[in-house]
């Protein structure tokens, strides 16, 4: 195997990561390491992350700007898409590929000889990196140290850490696993590992992109997002930048006690697991976004995107953006996207979300076809006993074949 001089590390500053640069320093023969940390939108968790990632040992620290890319590659064709996990809105799963092409990019900038992760053996996150590094840098070795040292919990990580005086923004006492970005808040650990243990919304300091249904105020929010080609393009009548718009709804559904989501879902790799996600923005877009397909979709079309949308979702969740499956679904969504465009009006209220109203140039829409009332031509209800016979037939011809056996 090749000797290891320069690994870049995907950084966080978390308790994974904090641990990881004295470790590889420790088992990899001192080589340099160069952090990089993508930011996808975890806010302050990068305050303070280049004077930590020296102290421990990295030799730079680069903090890419991926906000914007984000919203637009990765986000975006899932919420056309309509792509969720078990209902789950892929928070973490399309931030892994976006977040590992970006650290593909460096290592090749730094001629490094390995890439390494925190991602531990359990999870689906070492697999989203891994196939991501493996379409864009199929020839760098990977180092998962979760698969390596003989570290056994989040307690022994401190530990380690307290014996390298690593500082953490954690303690035993707050040591939920959270995964932070634009889209979404994600929790797990601790009490949050029973099943039978409700979640503990209205704790000081849980949550922290919204509030309880029970905290959310009396009166409802009135909310308009318009869209194009899928595409949400303003909010209540402003015109925003993806990224805007996906924090102006994450506050206006934070307060209303929108987007939470208590989820025992299947892994990847086999297990069950638990967790609390937090994503209020996200699930206005989905909503307004499903609303407006069911005026402007066909019949066919809509009911066959919903399978498109279970397949596409599971890439995701699997890891397998950068695949032609995923392009090729992709492509096959955007030609469904063409006359999603109009606006969408929801009520918030108490984490319910209640559609107001839908209008759309391309409606499907006839209200003189629909109506109860006079139908003045459009339709002619005598035509309905024609298609009852005919679509109808095979359930006759079988019932006249069961008589003539003699079968009930």
């Amino acid at each position: 195997m090749k000797e290891i001089k320069k690994v870049v590390l995907a950084y966080s500053g978390g308790l994974d990561t904090s641990i990881i640069i004295p470790w590889l320093k420790e088992n990899y023969n001192n080589p340099e390491v160069i952090a990089v940390s993508g930011d996808v939108g975890q806010g302050t968790e990068l305050d303070g992350l280049e004077e930590k990632a020296l102290k421990t040992g990295a030799s730079k620290l680069y903090v890419l700007d991926l906000k914007k890319e984000y919203v637009e590659d990765y986000i975006w064709p899932c919420l056309k898409a309509g792509a969720d996990y078990e209902s789950y809105l892929l928070g973490t799963s399309h931030a892994r590929p976006c977040i590992a092409k970006a650290l593909a990019d460096i290592a090749k900038k730094e001629n490094a000889d390995a890439i390494c992760h925190g991602c531990t053996g359990k999870g689906n996150d070492q697999v989203r990196f891994e196939l991501t590094l493996k379409a864009f840098a199929p020839d760098l070795q990977i180092i998962a140290p979760w698969r390596e040292w003989d570290i056994k919990s989040r307690e022994e990580e401190i530990e380690y850490a307290e014996a390298h005086n690593i500082p953490l923004k954690i303690n035993r006492e707050t040591n939920y696993s959270k995964d932070k970005n634009v889209w979404h808040l994600s929790h797990e650990g601790m009490d949050l590992e029973d099943p039978a243990n409700e979640p503990l919304y209205n704790k000081e300091g849980f949550l922290e992109l919204g509030v309880s249904p029970e905290q959310a105020p009396d009166t409802p929010t009135y909310v308009t997002i318009h869209f194009e080609k899928g595409v949400p393009t303003a909010v209540d009548g402003v015109e925003m930048d993806g990224l805007k718009i996906v924090e102006t709804l994450n506050e206006i559904g934070g307060k209303n006690g929108i987007g939470l989501l208590d989820l025992v879902e299947n892994r990847l790799v086999g297990m069950k697991s638990r967790g609390v996600y937090e994503t209020p923005g996200g699930a206005i877009l989905y909503k307004a976004h499903e609303v407006l397909e069911t005026i402007t979709l066909d019949r066919d079309t809509s009911h066959y995107k919903k399978l498109v949308a279970q397949k596409f979702g599971e890439l995701v969740y699997f890891g397998q953006w950068f695949t032609p499956l995923r392009e090729a679904l992709s492509a096959f969504v955007d030609k469904t996207q063409e006359n999603v465009c109009g606006d969408v009006k929801l009520k918030l209220y108490k984490g319910n979300m209640i559609n107001a109203g839908v209008t759309s140039p391309y409606s499907l829409y006839d209200d003189e076809i629909a109506s109860f009332g006079d139908d003045e031509g459009a339709y002619d209800q005598k035509d309905s006993a024609g298609f009852i016979n005919l679509f109808g037939l095979p359930i006759k011809v079988q019932a006249k074949l069961n008589e003539k056996l003699g079968k009930k």
